[in-house]
């Protein structure tokens, strides 16, 4: 992710971590990070520790990978297109057909994005 999404490591958060209240304190640092990158979505597959009524106070929300992912297409359709083929071909190590990387997907939790790139299938 680092060579591929600008900005996505976030420093100099520390300072903040004690500031946060969440159920389990071991995330306060996703919080802390968060706010310190402006942020207004964590995507996390543990949305029990990160309740909505403890995040407002922060200005965020947290929402489930695959709800966030499925949403991708509607900004930009041929973009996630190319970028979900290309990322399926860079896998080597074994390689993966279009019917396995699916599955892999599905294995993850991500029920409706796998559902939304079957109508997809012969883009990638």
């Amino acid at each position: 992710m680092n060579a591929h999404v600008r900005d996505s490591i976030v420093t100099g958060f520390e300072h903040l971590i004690p500031s946060v209240e969440l159920p389990d304190a071991d995330d306060r640092h996703v919080v802390a990070a968060a706010i310190h990158g402006r942020a207004s979505l964590i995507a996390t597959f543990n949305l029990k520790d990160f309740p909505p009524a403890a995040l407002t106070r922060y200005h965020l929300s947290a929402q489930h990978p695959d709800d966030c992912i499925v949403d991708l297409p509607d900004l930009h359709t041929a973009s996630v297109r190319a970028a979900v083929a290309a990322h399926r071909r860079s896998l080597k190590n074994p390689p993966k057909t279009i019917d396995e990387y699916l599955d892999t997907l599905l294995k993850q939790g991500l029920t409706q994005t796998v559902g939304q790139l079957r109508e997809w299938r012969a883009a990638l």
